[in-house]
């Protein structure tokens, strides 16, 4: 796969950072939406969905109703799902045996926000067989 760059807006990212602090103990999830591309996608807007585990504080499942209604809103407003998110509380910082297991979506992007003395947004395509990393980028809003 060639080297993919995630570029996120600041609200956007600020959003991720904040859903997790609120979030506390338990991982919180959603979709990100923007412009999506084979080798740069660009995040607009994030939109949390409901995390349904059965253990939230080590796992996350996104309803399927809620998240089915939020692609379709994404898509109605004429944006690009980018990829999801969801955060580990306590770590670690990069994807772990059951993301990769749960991943379902090739191509796109799986980004992570890390909370171990500060918050750290990494992010992964998924190949279809695995994770590789991507580059981050953090822009402007109205960039």
């Amino acid at each position: 796969m060639t080297a993919t760059t995630l570029v996120i807006a600041r609200g956007a990212y600020d959003d991720v950072v904040r859903q997790g602090y609120d979030g506390g103990d338990r991982e919180i999830c959603g979709i990100l939406a923007g412009t999506y591309g084979d080798e740069e996608s660009v995040v607009r807007e994030t939109h949390q969905v409901t995390n349904v585990a059965g253990t939230p504080q080590t796992r996350y499942a996104m309803d399927p109703e809620e998240q089915l209604a939020v692609i379709d809103a994404i898509e109605d407003a004429g944006r690009d799902v980018v990829g999801f998110y969801h955060t580990h509380p306590t770590g670690p910082a990069r994807p772990s045996d059951t993301d990769a297991a749960r991943a379902t979506w090739p191509g796109y992007s799986y980004a992570i926000c890390a909370f171990d003395g500060y918050p750290y947004l990494g992010s992964w395509r998924w190949t279809g067989d695995g994770f590789e990393r991507e580059t981050v980028r953090l822009v402007a809003d109205d960039e």
